[in-house]
């Protein structure tokens, strides 16, 4: 996935479609000159409509787009005909997208599943045409319903990547080289911070024909709860993946330390995340002989742990063996 191709928010001014009036007519006919009433009901207006389509990852076509108006129901006619319903607007994303309403910041639904539908704005309802009004008292009523309004708004789309496992860890902990070597996945990687500077996802093939999806998260700073670095704006994809896989390199100054500060800044941005299956992946391990690693392993964390090196294919098995057993417990 092009960095310059990932959007993962957007805003949208959108409007549902007015109700069509209801007709106010009587029957006239050759040989029936004062018949009743016969105005048939207004269409619907039409709604704007959310849908989840799996073909995504991005909300790139969406970009440029600035409003999103439905088409109004068309009024009804003589002969108790109803008028047309307004077409609806229907916005494909890719799964894991939320809609918010911008003004509120209020939570609207999320999409997670290929096909799924919501209803962001409904159209308004057709007004109804004289023929409802008639009665025994009035048998000839000279009016009928205008169509409801249309509702409109304001909406934000934002996209949390779905992912099996996210990659977690300060810039240059070795994470898009992982990707890279474990899936066919292809990011940019380069020997300086904030290389990724956009999710990526590459799905992991496990034994027996079975795979993951592993996430590629840009690197954590501290203070990054705050909006510091790349901050907030790709803190929340770690909140749709299912695991946590931390990743440290091995010539780090304090390992622990700086495992404290991912998992502080994880707890700061939202303490829920703290609740995820976690593993601690030194990185980098090569460059470690048996009597260093006996050494560092002493002051590591509480937490399962494992020595790879992306570029020696060090123990990548026995990760993703590691992975798809938290995956699966």
């Amino acid at each position: 996935m092009a960095s310059s191709n990932f959007v993962d928010h957007v805003r949208i001014f959108c409007a549902s479609g007015k109700g069509g009036a209801g007709s106010m007519h009587f029957r006239r006919e050759k040989y029936i000159p004062k018949g009743g009433p016969d105005g048939g009901d207004g269409g619907k207006g039409g709604d704007i409509i959310m849908r989840g389509n799996t073909q995504m990852w991005t909300l790139l076509h969406l970009r440029y787009t600035r409003h999103l108006r439905a088409e109004h129901g068309k009024s009804g006619g003589k002969q108790l005909s109803t008028g047309a319903s307004g077409k609806d607007i229907i916005i494909e994303v890719p799964l894991g997208t939320i809609a918010r309403d911008l003004e509120t910041n209020e939570f609207i639904g999320e999409i997670t599943e290929d096909g799924q539908t919501m209803t962001l704005l409904k159209g308004g309802r057709g007004g109804l045409g004289n023929d409802h009004f008639k009665n025994s008292v009035n048998q000839t009523p000279n009016y009928a319903q205008p169509g409801e309004d249309g509702a409109e708004g304001a909406i934000i789309f934002e996209l949390k990547i779905l992912a099996d496992i996210g990659l977690v860890g300060l810039p240059n902990a070795g994470k898009s080289t992982l990707l890279s070597v474990v899936s066919a996945a292809k990011p940019e990687i380069a020997d300086y911070p904030f290389t990724t500077l956009t999710p990526n996802l590459g799905i992991v093939s496990y034994r027996d024909n079975r795979s993951f999806v592993m996430a590629d998260i840009p690197g954590i700073i501290e203070g990054a709860s705050e909006g510091k670095g790349l901050g907030l704006r790709f803190l929340r994809h770690i909140e749709r993946n299912s695991m946590l896989l931390f990743m440290v390199p091995a010539d780090s100054d304090d390992i622990s330390d700086e495992y404290d500060i991912l998992l502080h800044e994880l707890k700061k941005y939202n303490p829920q995340l703290l609740d995820k299956s976690r593993i601690l992946a030194i990185t980098k391990s090569d460059m470690l002989d048996d009597e260093l690693t006996e050494e560092i392993e002493k002051d590591l964390p509480d937490v399962p742990h494992i020595f790879i090196s992306s570029v020696a294919q060090k123990n990548l098995d026995k990760l993703k063996d590691m992975i798809w057993l938290g995956l699966n417990f």
